[in-house]
């Protein structure tokens, strides 16, 4: 619900704005991660059983993840974006921390660290609107 405050109404649409447009994609990447484990393309690692070991251990964590999160932003529950931090994490650990294993994807990271820093500014100019007029809730 949208509050009759006109500064909070705008950073209320931009932040459901924001966790619904995130939410779709994160679904989609799950399925995308899905598509990997079941084989639907031929290709390296686009099978389970033929992955190496590391990719075995992460593809089904982020297949389930990735949806959950989704579904969790897309609903603007606060949970959502606490999967969100978990997979940014995990993305980052493989992305960055072993390129040589996982493939270095920089942009991945860096779409993750960059929407979950503007969600952490509309979150917080919302904390500082409340504060700011004690009065409303």
């Amino acid at each position: 619900m949208i509050s009759r405050d006109p500064d909070g109404a705008l950073n209320r649409i931009l932040t459901v704005g924001l966790c619904r447009i995130v939410g779709l994609a994160l679904f989609g990447m799950g399925l995308v991660y899905w598509t990997r484990l079941i084989g639907v393309f031929d290709g390296d690692l686009w099978r389970f059983d033929l992955m190496p070991v590391w990719w075995r251990a992460a593809a089904p964590t982020l297949a389930v993840i990735y949806p959950v999160a989704g579904i969790g932003l897309w609903m603007t529950a606060s949970w959502g974006t606490v999967v969100w931090v978990l997979i940014a994490a995990i993305e980052g650990v493989m992305r960055l921390g072993f390129p040589h294993l996982f493939g270095a994807e920089p942009l991945v990271v860096g779409l993750h660290v960059a929407g979950l820093a503007f969600l952490a500014v509309l979150r917080a100019f919302a904390a500082f609107e409340r504060r700011r007029r004690p009065g409303r809730s």
